[in-house]
Protein backbone atom coordinates (compact mmCIF):
# COMPACT_ATOMS: atom_id res chain seq x y z
CA UNK A 1 0.00 0.00 0.00
CA UNK A 2 2.72 2.42 0.92
CA UNK A 3 4.96 1.32 -2.41
CA UNK A 4 1.42 1.92 -4.01
CA UNK A 5 0.68 5.64 -3.20
CA UNK A 6 4.70 6.66 -3.36
CA UNK A 7 4.87 5.24 -6.83
CA UNK A 8 1.11 7.87 -7.18
CA UNK A 9 3.00 10.73 -5.34
CA UNK A 10 6.01 10.36 -7.70
CA UNK A 11 3.87 10.35 -11.06
CA UNK A 12 2.19 13.35 -10.09
CA UNK A 13 5.28 14.97 -8.85
CA UNK A 14 6.71 14.40 -13.09
CA UNK A 15 3.38 15.06 -14.30
CA UNK A 16 3.53 18.28 -12.70
CA UNK A 17 7.16 19.03 -13.84
CA UNK A 18 6.68 18.06 -17.41
CA UNK A 19 3.20 20.35 -17.68
CA UNK A 20 5.65 23.61 -16.29
CA UNK A 21 7.88 22.58 -18.72
CA UNK A 22 5.77 22.46 -21.27
CA UNK A 23 3.86 25.77 -20.75
CA UNK A 24 6.90 27.04 -20.54
CA UNK A 25 8.21 26.39 -23.67
CA UNK A 26 5.50 27.18 -25.47
CA UNK A 27 6.62 30.35 -27.55
CA UNK A 28 3.80 32.91 -27.66
CA UNK A 29 3.64 35.44 -30.57
CA UNK A 30 5.20 38.32 -28.28
CA UNK A 31 8.10 36.19 -27.11
CA UNK A 32 8.83 35.71 -31.28
CA UNK A 33 8.70 39.31 -32.36
CA UNK A 34 11.07 40.00 -28.75
CA UNK A 35 13.53 37.04 -30.27
CA UNK A 36 13.73 38.34 -33.54
CA UNK A 37 14.56 41.87 -31.91
CA UNK A 38 16.89 40.35 -30.29
CA UNK A 39 18.39 38.48 -33.08
CA UNK A 40 19.07 41.35 -35.07
CA UNK A 41 20.06 43.76 -32.13
CA UNK A 42 23.45 41.23 -32.01
CA UNK A 43 23.56 41.07 -36.16
CA UNK A 44 24.41 45.06 -35.63
CA UNK A 45 25.94 44.93 -33.29
CA UNK A 46 28.27 42.13 -34.68
CA UNK A 47 28.41 43.76 -37.90
CA UNK A 48 29.29 47.49 -36.45
CA UNK A 49 32.46 46.05 -35.05
CA UNK A 50 33.35 43.51 -37.92
CA UNK A 51 36.43 45.63 -39.06
CA UNK A 52 35.51 44.97 -42.87
CA UNK A 53 32.14 46.74 -42.31
CA UNK A 54 31.67 49.88 -43.93
CA UNK A 55 29.68 52.60 -42.69
CA UNK A 56 27.76 55.42 -44.56
CA UNK A 57 25.17 58.13 -43.63
CA UNK A 58 22.85 59.81 -45.18
CA UNK A 59 22.42 63.48 -43.49
CA UNK A 60 19.45 64.19 -45.11
CA UNK A 61 17.30 61.42 -44.49
CA UNK A 62 18.76 60.40 -40.88
CA UNK A 63 19.15 56.51 -42.50
CA UNK A 64 22.23 54.82 -41.88
CA UNK A 65 24.09 51.60 -43.36
CA UNK A 66 26.43 49.22 -42.84
CA UNK A 67 27.85 46.77 -45.76
CA UNK A 68 30.43 43.79 -45.39
CA UNK A 69 30.53 42.26 -48.97
CA UNK A 70 33.09 39.77 -47.17
CA UNK A 71 29.88 38.25 -45.47
CA UNK A 72 27.38 39.74 -47.70
CA UNK A 73 25.13 41.69 -45.91
CA UNK A 74 23.58 44.90 -46.02
CA UNK A 75 21.92 46.85 -43.28
CA UNK A 76 19.90 49.80 -42.91
CA UNK A 77 18.91 51.64 -40.04
CA UNK A 78 16.14 53.85 -40.11
CA UNK A 79 13.04 54.91 -37.81
CA UNK A 80 13.47 52.21 -35.34
CA UNK A 81 13.66 49.88 -38.00
CA UNK A 82 16.79 47.65 -38.95
CA UNK A 83 16.62 45.98 -42.40
CA UNK A 84 18.94 43.58 -43.12
CA UNK A 85 19.52 42.20 -46.61
CA UNK A 86 21.50 39.23 -48.02
CA UNK A 87 21.18 37.98 -51.69
CA UNK A 88 18.64 35.62 -50.37
CA UNK A 89 16.61 36.93 -47.64
CA UNK A 90 15.70 40.40 -46.83
CA UNK A 91 13.97 41.20 -42.77
CA UNK A 92 12.63 44.50 -41.20
CA UNK A 93 12.46 44.52 -37.55
CA UNK A 94 11.25 46.94 -35.19
CA UNK A 95 13.16 47.78 -32.22
CA UNK A 96 11.91 48.96 -28.87
CA UNK A 97 13.21 52.72 -28.24
CA UNK A 98 15.98 51.37 -25.81
CA UNK A 99 17.33 48.83 -28.17
CA UNK A 100 16.97 51.65 -31.37
CA UNK A 101 19.46 54.05 -28.85
CA UNK A 102 21.81 51.71 -28.07
CA UNK A 103 22.30 50.80 -31.75
CA UNK A 104 22.30 54.77 -33.01
CA UNK A 105 24.97 55.25 -30.20
CA UNK A 106 26.79 52.23 -30.92
CA UNK A 107 27.39 53.16 -34.82
CA UNK A 108 27.83 56.72 -33.94
CA UNK A 109 30.53 55.68 -31.58
CA UNK A 110 32.19 52.95 -33.78
CA UNK A 111 31.90 55.60 -36.98
CA UNK A 112 33.58 58.55 -34.87
CA UNK A 113 36.51 56.12 -34.32
CA UNK A 114 37.08 55.05 -37.67
CA UNK A 115 36.89 58.99 -38.41
CA UNK A 116 39.48 59.45 -35.95
CA UNK A 117 41.71 56.76 -37.29
CA UNK A 118 41.63 58.05 -40.78
CA UNK A 119 42.20 61.40 -40.18
CA UNK A 120 45.31 60.33 -38.21
CA UNK A 121 46.92 57.92 -41.40
CA UNK A 122 46.15 61.21 -43.61
CA UNK A 123 48.17 63.85 -41.10
CA UNK A 124 50.56 61.19 -40.65
CA UNK A 125 51.54 61.03 -44.27
CA UNK A 126 52.03 65.14 -44.03
CA UNK A 127 55.90 65.84 -44.78
CA UNK A 128 55.89 69.71 -44.97
CA UNK A 129 54.40 71.82 -41.97
CA UNK A 130 53.53 75.39 -42.34
CA UNK A 131 56.74 76.38 -41.02
CA UNK A 132 58.35 74.80 -44.00
CA UNK A 133 56.03 76.14 -46.64
CA UNK A 134 56.80 79.78 -45.24
CA UNK A 135 60.44 79.09 -45.42
CA UNK A 136 60.40 77.90 -48.82
CA UNK A 137 58.58 80.69 -50.10
CA UNK A 138 60.28 83.24 -48.66
CA UNK A 139 63.71 81.99 -49.72
CA UNK A 140 62.38 82.76 -53.76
Amino acid sequence: MKSKLMHYIKRLKLKFYIWTKRSSIAPTYEEDIISYEKVSFKICLKLIKHIDSEFMIAPISDKKYIRNEELDIFISLYDRKIDITNHIYHYSVKLNERDWDRINFIFNKEADKRRLEMESQVNSQIKNSLHDILERITKI
